[in-house]
């Protein structure tokens, strides 16, 4: 991948206002999470708990990712469709599946500012309200990376969507559904969860109610890492293809 068109990325994604998408995600991620942490009735600064509280906002403002990472992808890739840009591109030296990894690069790194912000935010409410207890940190920093982790996953499995499928409509409507999985993935059993990448937001949660108890635990670092690598995987393989049919 080239430095030019990782630049020409930047570029289109100030054009098409992209920048503004991942605002929104970031915005209702803080909004939704917020809600779900410091609106508890169980949110008490006096004890530990809060930050479980914290911990369980973040993962659930987090689930609603899917759809606007379809926003996202969809958007940039779409300019490409428009007036043979794929041709273009290739004309100038860049083949497609150059491309569709410029525009991960690209659009991962607003998807990963947002994630830390996010993060680093919620930390800063718990810190400002005065929490007494000691920030988790272990804990906090693996829920991060694992959101962090299964967002980038999802967002490169839209990416490949969005090139292969001229529609904008079935992006969207894959988003919608990976948010519907996303939500209830805490409630169904484990194995289940497994079986799409949307699952995985669930199985990157450090707290959640077990048995009506609000407990802090440890997300599930190996089945993350796992999707990361096949998702990494596939994607390598299908930008190559793209780049076969391209020459």
């Amino acid at each position: 991948m080239s430095a030019r068109a990782l630049v020409n990325e930047f570029a289109k994604m100030r054009h098409l206002h992209v920048v503004f998408v991942a605002g929104v995600l970031l915005a209702v991620v803080l909004g939704i999470g917020l809600y779900a942490g410091v609106m508890n009735p169980d949110f008490d600064r006096t004890t530990g708990t809060s930050w479980t509280l914290l911990l369980m906002g973040l993962g659930s403002g987090v689930m609603i990712s899917p759809l606007l990472l379809a926003v996202l992808a969809s958007r940039l890739v779409d300019a490409e469709h428009q007036d043979g840009g794929w041709l273009m591109s290739t004309t100038s030296g860049v083949t497609a599946g150059e491309l569709c990894r410029a525009k991960l690069v690209a659009l991962g790194c607003l998807v990963t500012g947002s994630v830390v912000l996010a993060s680093a935010l919620f930390a800063g409410v718990g810190l400002l309200v005065g929490i007494d207890a000691s920030l988790p940190a272990a804990r906090w920093l693996g829920l991060t990376v694992c959101l962090l982790v299964v967002n980038l996953a999802v967002l490169a499995l839209h990416v490949v969507l969005a090139a292969r499928v001229e529609n904008q409509i079935v992006g969207m409507g894959v988003g919608l559904l990976g948010t519907v999985l996303a939500l209830f993935g805490s409630a169904v059993p484990t194995w289940i969860a497994h079986l799409t990448p949307w699952g995985y937001y669930a199985l990157s949660s450090a707290a959640g109610y077990v048995d009506g108890e609000l407990t802090g635990y440890s997300p599930s670092y190996l089945s993350v890492t796992g999707l990361g690598l096949v998702v990494a995987v596939l994607f390598v393989l299908f930008t190559r293809s793209f780049d076969r049919q391209e020459a």
